[in-house]
């Protein structure tokens, strides 16, 4: 007798670089909520990085309503007793998308790093929940992600600041508020270390929604690639703590709303390419 066993669609994962419009015209939340491919979907909202919780909360909760949300959960997640708590832990369960507000990284990995509200985070986005995050809610979906590190003087060795995240994805470490806070210096000694990680810097107002192998890039503003897997050289491993790093043949792209990057063959996809290639997404004309 032939059975035919449905596997699990895998959920959404959209990385936003913060500061992201929370009106009626917010396009990157709007696009998040679309995602669930429900009509009203229910959202869950992580404020734990946020000092300001209260304040943060009624942002979203105003936005999401705003946007369709049947309803906005307070997943009020404060300390490492409350990441094992039954009814936060339901929360995730219910919702079909969780948003992850932003505020301080190392505080999301400390309180939530090897919780029962994590692994069923993890567990819920392998079923189909959608997960999204801005600023700090963005740099922990990386299996490694940056939590620090001097903007304006970065390419020293050991300058940024670097620990494990959440590993909702591979093969990336994101940076956020990205070209508003002159970043670049910092993906670009991650490459110089890290040639294997394609760096992600989010710009504010700017979004990726991974996609499988493509980057697929929203909202409107940038979004910087640095690729530094075909690097011909670099002085990092002659070097002390705090000394000059030199990286030669970096490769950089700057995309915006409708671009796509394949990670998997390296190279930027046009809005006419992904359409004359079938990989159009459908929530590009919600």
């Amino acid at each position: 007798m032939n059975m035919s066993v449905q596997v699990p669609r895998k959920g959404a994962l959209v990385a936003i670089g913060g500061a992201e419009e929370k009106t009626s015209r917010g396009d990157i939340l709007r696009r998040v909520l679309s995602l669930s491919q429900k009509d009203a979907p229910v959202v869950g909202v992580i404020t734990t990085a946020s000092s300001i919780p209260d304040d943060v909360f009624a942002g979203y909760d105003q936005a999401f309503g705003a946007l369709g949300a049947s309803e906005v959960l307070d997943i009020r997640i404060r300390d490492r007793q409350d990441a094992e708590s039954g009814t936060f832990v339901e929360m995730i369960r219910r919702s079909d998308v969780i948003f992850i507000s932003g505020g301080d990284q190392m505080r999301l990995t400390n309180v939530l790093g090897a919780s029962v509200a994590l692994d069923t985070l993890r567990a819920c986005h392998e079923r189909g929940t959608v997960i999204a995050g801005t600023s700090a809610g963005a740099a922990c979906q990386s299996r490694t992600m940056v939590y620090g590190g001097p903007a304006d003087d970065c390419l020293r060795k050991g300058a940024v600041k670097m620990s494990a995240g959440f590993g909702l994805v591979d093969g990336v470490i994101m940076d956020t508020h990205f070209l508003e806070r002159g970043r670049f210096s910092r993906l670009m000694e991650v490459g110089a270390t890290n040639p294997e990680y394609l760096g992600v810097g989010l710009g504010e107002d700017a979004a990726v929604f991974f996609d499988g192998d493509l980057l697929r890039v929203f909202g409107p503003g940038h979004v910087i690639l640095i690729d530094s897997s075909r690097i011909t050289g670099s002085n990092v491993f002659e070097l002390g703590d705090g000394e000059a790093v030199s990286v030669q043949n970096v490769i950089m792209h700057a995309l915006v709303d409708g671009y796509a990057y394949d990670m998997a063959d390296q190279r930027v996809l046009s809005p006419d390419e992904l359409r004359a290639e079938n990989l159009e997404h459908e929530f590009a004309d919600t």
